[in-house]
């Protein structure tokens, strides 16, 4: 498939006219559309609209920039400009949250945009964290499938889909992420990329806590 260009602010705001806007909203935009495949990047946008839905749909008092800046770099780490050790969740990050120190946030909104992203898939954690963390994950979540697509209903999903195209999302986000697990398994081990490893990529073969706890260096 031949990639479009990846969506913009305006297209976004045509279909959904009440996302917040801010100039650091701006940059991280452009930030995030500059350094992802189209499809990659229409993803995150889609998630900041899944996002910034359900907080209106159930009134959580949130700061809206972190949420914005959150959805739209969480996946930095599948991309060669968050490469590093750590699981792509992490390394990402690490990136987003210099990002934004360098647009004047503190400290504590910074670690709120490191969290966002480096939890956002590991919803069983991130959705007992602060509220722009939990509609972080909540967000991406929903661009996968889950009960929030119920929440959010048809029509909000289809205006998403519209503004921001999907452009083969399922299989090119399965071949990004088998990717990983095949240039650098050891990072995937702990994270969701595991599933699609074990499942798709010959020879990928994580290790278990259960030859860990057995083979441990204690007598018992």
């Amino acid at each position: 498939m031949t990639d479009v260009a990846p969506t913009t602010q305006a297209q976004l705001r045509a279909h959904f006219p009440d996302l917040p806007q801010s100039p650091l909203i701006s940059r991280a935009f452009d930030y995030a559309r500059d350094r992802c495949p189209a499809f990659l990047f229409n993803h995150a946008a889609r998630s900041w609209m899944f996002a910034a839905k359900l907080a209106t749909l159930e009134d959580v008092a949130h700061d809206a920039e972190i949420l914005a800046v959150s959805t739209l770099l969480h996946d930095l780490g599948l991309t060669e400009h968050a490469a590093g050790p750590n699981r792509f969740e992490v390394n990402g990050a690490g990136v987003a949250a210099a990002f934004v120190r360098e647009q004047g946030f503190d400290d504590r909104r910074a670690q709120l945009v490191w969290d966002s992203i480096a939890l956002h898939g590991t919803p069983s954690i991130g959705v007992f964290k602060e509220p722009e963390v939990a509609l972080c994950a909540r967000g991406v979540g929903a661009d996968f499938g889950t009960p929030d697509n119920d929440l959010l209903g048809a029509s909000a999903i289809a205006l998403a889909v519209a503004a921001a195209p999907r452009l083969d999302m399922k299989r090119r986000f399965t071949a990004c992420v088998c990717h990983m697990a095949e240039t650098k398994p050891e990072t995937t081990y702990p994270t969701f990329i595991r599933d699609f490893g074990e499942r798709l990529v010959p020879g990928y073969k994580a290790p278990s806590w259960v030859d860990v706890i057995a083979n441990g260096p204690f007598s018992e």
